[in-house]
């Protein structure tokens, strides 16, 4: 059933110094203008929000910090935005940021929005989480085993936070909504993901006796299904993805960028290699190596038909602008 919401409520934007959260600050503006919008994050703002509504503070994501916000402010709805990418490095430091962000700051989190009687939290996962293998099923579906972290550990963490989310999603759901969503490859100007910066760069490698399937969505579509997951979307994961797929060659070709091809069972050691000049999670060769196509039919029954927009050509053709 449709989730009736007041107009005028307080939504609470973690990871708000993202270019995504950026954009659906602006679509919440323009469709919701008497929301009250919070964003907070660890890091700088990046760039200037056109919501008149939204006031930023940035702070450390510790259990005393996040309750006086919820202390101090009538949140109605959260956007959880804020899981740590694995993109700049895999230090000790960094795995043990990563795991007090995606572990413990989203279980405290959630306890904060039972106890302060939440109405909604949405959940951005991403569909990392089923792993990258050679067995993979064509169109994998929400019900589907969680493998990512199988071969790689650093994606132990994204795994178990989704499994977490969805674990508080189905015991509390009589108490508070609770919306995960794993969507593909999110790309876009404001996008600065692995693979954004893979199709964008011409310094990396990719199998020259086999040519994967992909799927993208344009950040303005992914911030479309965020903002109608506030009150069009019930209770539940859903994977977030067009019905399109491309290969990765013909998707490097219409960004504009060249690779360096070699046979497969030479991809890995020549990564290693290129990871001297350029730094990338070493998952992601995975990635590039086997498809990972999941299917995206579920949401589509509960968010306007408009809301997907844009065709992977030109998605792709935007990346650079």
């Amino acid at each position: 059933m449709e989730n009736k919401m007041k107009n005028s409520e307080t939504i609470l934007i973690i990871g708000a110094s993202g270019g995504l959260s950026n954009i659906l600050c602006g679509l919440l503006g323009q469709n919701h203008p008497n929301s009250k919008i919070i964003g907070v994050d660890s890091r700088d703002l990046r760039n200037e929000v056109e919501n008149s509504n939204f006031k930023f503070k940035k702070m450390r994501y510790t259990r005393g910090n996040f309750e006086k916000l919820f202390r101090e402010n009538d949140i109605d709805i959260i956007y959880h935005l804020g899981r740590m990418s694995h993109s700049k490095n895999t230090s000790a430091n960094e795995v043990a940021q990563r795991l007090s962000l995606n572990l413990m700051g989203t279980n405290r989190i959630l306890e904060l929005s039972i106890r302060y009687k939440i109405k909604r939290v949405v959940v951005l996962s991403t569909h990392h989480v089923y792993g990258a293998l050679s067995d993979n099923p064509v169109f994998i579906k929400e019900d589907a085993n969680l493998r990512a972290s199988i071969k790689y550990p650093e994606l132990r963490d994204v795994t178990e936070m989704d499994s977490m989310c969805t674990n508080w999603m189905w015991k509390y759901k009589d108490e508070m909504d609770m919306i995960v969503l794993r969507p593909c490859n999110i790309i876009g100007p404001q996008i600065n993901n692995s693979i954004s910066q893979y199709l964008r760069s011409n310094m990396v490698p990719a199998p020259i006796d086999f040519n994967p399937m992909f799927q993208f969505i344009h950040e303005l579509d992914m911030a479309t299904v965020l903002m109608n997951s506030k009150d069009k979307v019930p209770t539940g994961v859903y994977n977030i993805a067009p019905e399109e797929t491309i290969s990765l060659h013909e998707a490097k070709r219409i960004v504009g960028t060249t690779t360096f091809p070699f046979p497969l069972f030479l991809l890995s050691p020549v990564a290693q290699l290129v990871k001297k000049i350029w730094t990338f999670p070493d998952y992601l060769i995975d990635y590039i190596k086997f498809s990972c196509i999941i299917d995206g039919s579920e949401i589509k029954k509960h968010i306007p038909k408009s809301s997907l927009r844009f065709s992977t050509d030109k998605a792709l053709k935007l990346l650079n602008l």
